[in-house]
């Protein structure tokens, strides 16, 4: 299955929307059946805007226990393409404000839909996969004391407050 578009197909469209399904599994990504997205690509003059959700059931390994478990991922993607180069535009440093981040083709002549899914699932992935709420990992892991006998010196130390 093509998972481009290209942008010449976009603008062609009726009202430069183009809608497309993708219901497939993503390589690098372990899941449970396929992953669904449903995306509106719209082209919006020098810009071209991804809109749509993400849905599938990811396995992953738990941070604590190393156990596999489901991940239930439900997301909206939201993304801006630039068709031309912002470089010449902005120079070389521009602040980013939050809703400005904007993808540059370079002058590519497509959009890989793979590519955006691929980078959207792994940048949705929670930051601590943890299992459940009762996970065990706690187990494995064992608080030592670990002395150092340089610091000794510092534990007689007493700190006694200013006098007028």
């Amino acid at each position: 299955m093509k998972h481009k578009i290209a942008i010449d197909d976009i603008e062609s469209s009726d009202n430069k929307t183009v809608s497309y399904e993708f219901n497939d599994k993503i390589d690098g990504i372990e899941s449970l059946g396929n992953i669904y997205s449903k995306l509106e690509i719209k082209s919006l003059g020098d810009f071209i805007q991804v809109v749509g959700n993400v849905k599938g059931i990811l396995s992953l390994e738990c941070d604590l226990c190393l156990k596999k478990f489901d991940y239930n991922m439900d997301f909206v993607i939201d993304e801006m393409f630039a068709k031309h180069a912002l470089q010449d535009e902005y120079g070389k440093e521009t602040e980013l404000h939050d809703g400005q981040f904007i993808t540059d083709l370079n002058g590519e002549n497509e959009i890989d839909i793979y590519d955006i899914l691929y980078q959207s699932v792994i940048l949705n992935l929670p930051n601590r996969k943890v299992c459940g709420i009762n996970c065990n990992g706690e187990k494995f892991f064992q608080k030592e004391e670990i002395s150092d006998p340089r610091m000794d010196v510092f534990k007689n130390i007493q700190i006694q407050p200013k006098s007028k």
